[in-house]
């Protein structure tokens, strides 16, 4: 196909999450039907594209990010973005959200009782918020337990926000608490919060750095 690098650039730059390799692949295959296209050829074309954008020329790259790919301001221009961010009006997540959603993703898949009986307050609130702002999921149901409880865990849009492709890359508690001390929820959220700013999404497109389509955290009322 020709210019195929060019169409996956357009597509993953266009995107405003993550885009996967079977996406790319569905994309051209509808654009022409008779373009000659499989992994091992996507595979050199996205390797060519991540090599190329390396260049210092060059104040974006590609990066991996929750299974799919994704272009990002480098890191000797975040605090040029940070400014552009920082002109937009946003709001947080409130302390409870941070907390529950801090405890699904270190935890989860876990319900909203084991969440409330870790924290010892009630978290209906906390987890419809995470549910209608798309950072939490529903990953089935305990099916032995009575009432078979809902499962909980991150979104790719969790991940897209912190820059990582599982949660295993989220600081480890271990490395961070001592021994004698058992306040890992308030460690687990004060992890969470200090990220959580930083890679906040503002309302409109600015750069590559932030997906365009986005929607701004709210804080809880």
């Amino acid at each position: 196909m020709e210019n195929l690098h060019q169409h996956i650039e357009a597509l993953i730059f266009s995107s405003d999450t993550a885009v996967t390799k079977a996406d790319l692949i569905e994309c051209i295959k509808k654009l022409d039907a008779e373009a000659v296209i499989n992994m091992d050829i996507l595979d050199s074309v996205l390797l060519e594209i991540e090599n190329k954008y390396k260049d210092d020329f060059f104040s974006f790259e590609l990066r991996v990010i929750g299974g799919g790919y994704q272009f990002f301001s480098k890191p000797a221009y975040h605090k040029t973005v940070s400014i552009l961010i920082g002109q937009k009006e946003k709001k947080r997540l409130s302390t409870a959200a941070i907390e529950t959603l801090a405890i699904i993703a270190y935890k989860g898949p876990i319900t909203k009782a084991e969440c409330e009986a870790i924290r010892g307050v009630n978290s209906d609130y906390s987890v419809q918020k995470l549910l209608e702002k798309e950072l939490i999921e529903v990953a089935g149901r305990v099916e032995d337990a009575i009432g078979k409880p809902v499962l909980y865990r991150v979104t790719p849009l969790f991940l897209d926000y912190f820059g990582i492709n599982s949660t295993k890359e989220l600081p480890k508690l271990k490395d961070i608490i001592a021994p004698e001390d058992d306040n890992t929820i308030g460690t687990q959220a004060e992890l969470i919060s200090d990220i959580m700013p930083a890679t906040e999404v503002e309302e409109t497109p600015a750069s590559p750095e932030t997906p365009a389509s986005d929607e701004i955290i709210e804080t809880e009322e």
